[in-house]
């Protein structure tokens, strides 16, 4: 039986549309043809039961978006009781009669007697029309305009968390369909709350021809006397008009409700005892006000009564409150959850899906390092973080997400761990209570100290404690305080995994703020030409090699003229190279001078070769060769940094990005450039090269026109 009952409702449901379509063309086709009688008490049977339904439905909503459709439903409804009101109108002065329902409302509700009906009826349409639906009107226009002109904010503050790692991009993408919907709700809610004012007027306009016309009818057609006249279609009418507004005035008032819940955490009915008896000092009062106002003589016995309530609610909320408290304000719970298994009441299922993401990065501290982030020990290390964000937006061009920092009880006291993504990528070890002393390679002398290796650049460093910090310096060595010394690690992490931070929806951010100036660049590549994956890769492999990104405007554009060609990201990659020349020696030239360390043509020859038998620049070579390569490049490296510079080698545009890729396991940081990057006007020396032959090559300086 229930199965049977429940296949008939999903048949129903799966059917709704049409019946729904189905009833909104019967309501215009009801105004036109004429109904029996049993008709129209069961149709207006209908209006009140749906009236009911959908105050329930408002009362119980958490928000207006839980109850999205009642704009449209209100006007469907509005046009119902129209033609109900249309069809009661036309039995009526046909037959002097409309059914049970409205006979019920006109003899037994005001009593048989039209003058009482009248005035009652009045009562209803100033209720509705002055008090409710006016309120609800304004109320509706004023959501509507402040919920558009918040739509921007709203959008920066999402777009703000999304960047900031507090949401994924599926709760972004959510919150804004929410917003829009909600613009859409009270935009729509504005205009339909002006159906209800219309229906009003409609009402009072037709109460008015129906006693009019009724009275003439019963005079002229049925030869009733003037008061026999009178007083059957006056109380037809006003039966007719009561049945009809009392369900528009349930609709007003489900209408008010909706339009008021802007700020609303559940239903109605719990959001009130929640708030309403949330302050047992109010109680308290109102009960001490209604004892004064009973011993004044104002209805002793129920003044009393009503004072006897109050104050048992008092105390009931006073001997709530304790227990309350903790929950409400995060503190411990577990009396409250050893109450719950002792009572036998089953734990609810906890959600584990917010356990399945990471933190972009993060920083662990051991337990000594807390002085160092805690303020009240003028500890600043947060301050430096902040910073750091702020020069690798300015350095970079990327916006590094928020670093959390927590302690960790299982690492050593004065150890700290750097994650990116959950997965570690460096630690090490400060001393708080000393300073960090290091030999720039003008030190005169020896000084006492703790040995260690400073983390950021793994140079041989020594803990001295502060009283030793004058000698130190006196000495030639450079001096850092802990802080310091972390807030450069991290800032050489973030250099060292800027494409890792580098995500999509990071690239979207960082279009749409090139698009907000330049919104034709954006537009020509976005989706035509590139995807913003393919940019994201693009704009990583420059990150890769330490190239910033903050002139995306020029890269953009690059990228536009070049992706025509191919949309190869290699390619591409090294176009935007070319086109930032003077960006790439800007970073490593000195006073216009560019040292570098060449390349053999015949090894450039080989690796051209290699590269056109490989695939995706990869230079297939045998270990013998690669062996000699990384030798001679190892030597060069040597004498370029025992001359205090920075090792950069100068190849051919086909061959840089393989020999790059040859390169960066054994030598990561070295710097590969190409022909093709060496700005007009810079002049270069070379230094050395690199070989697979013993040969060395003497220094020769040349000059781009």
């Amino acid at each position: 039986m229930t199965t049977t009952a429940g296949g008939v409702l999903r048949k129903i449901g799966d059917t709704a549309p049409v019946w729904v379509a189905g009833a909104s063309v019967m309501l215009v086709i009801l105004m036109i043809v004429p109904v029996p009688f049993p008709v129209l008490d069961f149709l207006l049977t209908i209006n009140i039961c749906v009236a009911l339904l959908i105050i329930g439905v408002s009362l119980y909503a958490e928000n207006a978006l839980a109850f999205s459709v009642f704009p449209t439903l209100l006007l469907i409804i509005t046009l119902f009781r129209l033609s109900l009101n249309v069809t009661a109108t036309r039995l009526i002065l046909l037959h002097g009669y409309a059914g049970q329902v409205i006979n019920f409302f006109g003899q037994i509700v005001v009593g048989g007697n039209y003058a009482v009906g009248f005035v009652i009826f009045l009562i209803l349409i100033v209720i509705q029309f002055v008090v409710i639906t006016n309120g609800a009107s304004r109320v509706a226009e004023v959501a509507a305009r402040f919920t558009l002109d918040a739509m921007p904010g709203k959008q920066l503050a999402i777009d703000a968390d999304l960047n900031a790692g507090l949401i994924t991009e599926a709760e972004a993408r959510q919150r804004r369909k929410d917003i829009q919907r909600s613009s859409d709700f009270y935009g729509a809610m504005d205009g339909a709350s002006k159906f209800v004012r219309g229906d009003a007027i409609a009402a009072l306009i037709i109460v008015a021809i129906n006693t009019v016309g009724g009275f003439i009818i019963g005079m002229t057609q049925m030869h009733m006397s003037i008061v026999q006249a009178l007083q059957h279609f006056t109380l037809l009418t006003i039966g007719e008009g009561i049945v009809t507004q009392v369900p528009a005035l349930l609709i007003s008032t489900a209408t008010g409700i909706i339009v008021t819940r802007a700020a609303a955490e559940g239903n109605f009915g719990s959001d009130l005892t929640k708030q309403l008896f949330a302050q047992p000092n109010a109680t308290l009062i109102a009960a001490i006000m209604t004892f004064i106002f009973g011993a004044a003589g104002l209805v002793r016995p129920l003044m009393w009564l009503a004072s006897g309530l109050l104050l048992y609610l008092y105390f009931r909320q006073r001997a709530a409150a304790p227990a309350a408290i903790p929950g409400q304000a995060g503190g411990t719970q577990h009396g409250a959850l050893a109450m719950g298994a002792g009572a036998g009441q089953a734990k609810p299922a906890e959600s584990v899906i917010p356990l399945l993401s990471y933190d972009p990065m993060e920083l662990e501290i051991g337990f000594g390092l807390i002085p160092l982030v805690d303020v009240s020990q003028n500890g600043d290390l947060l301050e430096r973080i902040t910073l750091i964000r702020r020069h690798a937006a300015r350095d970079l061009g990327i916006v590094v997400p928020p670093i959390r920092v927590r302690d960790n009880l299982q690492l050593r006291p004065s150890g700290y761990v750097v994650k990116i993504y959950g997965l570690e990528v460096a630690s090490a070890e400060v001393m708080v209570s000393r300073l960090l002393a290091m030999n720039p390679g003008t030190a005169t002398q020896a000084i006492e100290g703790i040995s260690t290796t400073e983390p950021a650049f793994n140079l041989p460093a020594l803990w001295i404690s502060e009283s030793a910090r004058t000698e130190a310096e006196m000495a030639g060595y450079t001096v850092i305080d802990p802080t310091s010394v972390v807030a450069t690690h991290l800032t050489e992490i973030i250099k060292s995994h800027a494409p890792d931070l580098l995500g999509r929806q990071e690239t979207s951010a960082l279009l749409d703020n090139v698009k907000t100036h330049y919104p034709v660049v954006v537009d020509e590549l976005v989706p035509a030409l590139l995807t913003v994956g393919e940019i994201q890769r693009v704009l990583q492999n420059l990150l890769r090699e330490r190239i910033p990104i903050r002139n995306l405007l020029l890269i953009l554009e690059t990228l536009a003229d070049s992706a025509r060609a191919s949309k190869d990201v290699d390619f591409l990659t090294e176009r935007v190279r070319a086109a930032m020349a003077r960006h790439i020696c800007a970073e490593y030239a000195e006073d216009g001078l560019l040292s570098v360390i060449t390349v053999d043509p015949r090894l450039e020859a080989l690796l051209g070769e290699a590269v056109r038998r490989g695939e995706d620049a990869y230079a297939l070579l045998d270990p013998n060769t690669v062996a000699k390569i990384y030798t001679s490049l190892t030597t060069q490296m040597q004498a370029a940094q025992a001359a205090g510079l920075h090792p950069i080698v100068l190849s051919s545009p086909p061959v840089r990005l393989a020999l790059k890729r040859l390169t960066e396991r054994a030598a990561p940081q070295l710097v590969v450039l190409s022909y093709s990057e060496i700005a007009p006007g810079m002049r270069v020396e070379s230094i050395g090269q690199v070989s697979t032959t013993d040969e060395v090559a003497e220094p020769v300086e040349t000059s781009t026109p």
